[in-house]
């Protein structure tokens, strides 16, 4: 198993994050859904989020994280939905007229914590 490490941890954290469109729309095809990918890539890499495994479809983001304990996963889904409507929605005009209050995404989101460890290991530790 690969640790990464922090000033003063080390750590294993992974979440299964999903979040979609307002109205479901299907907007992310084509240019906008590669400038999606584009911009969570940057965002990640600025705040030291690993992404695992990932994917755009028509009116949905899934992504595999790791992240450091710093970081809760309530923030990285708040950078991450709000850099990336704001900038995709001054890229792409159809979006912002297609959503005219500037909320690209919907709400709320999907977290689920990704981990290896049972009561064995703890036990064990």
């Amino acid at each position: 198993m690969d640790y990464q490490t922090g000033g003063h941890s080390v750590y294993d954290i992974k979440y299964h994050m999903v979040w979609v469109t307002k109205y479901r729309y299907h907007v992310l095809t084509g240019e906008v859904a590669h400038r999606t990918r584009e911009l969570i890539r940057q965002c990640c890499m600025a705040r030291d989020i690993t992404i695992i495994k990932g994917s755009v479809g028509k009116d949905h983001v899934h992504l595999l994280v790791s992240c450091p304990p710093t970081i809760v996963p309530t923030k990285v889904v708040q950078y991450l939905k709000g850099r990336s409507s704001r900038l995709l929605q001054e890229e792409f005009s159809h979006l912002q007229k297609r959503y005219w209050g500037q909320h690209l995404w919907a709400r709320g989101y999907f977290c689920a914590t990704v981990g290896a460890v049972n009561e064995e290991t703890i036990r064990r530790g």
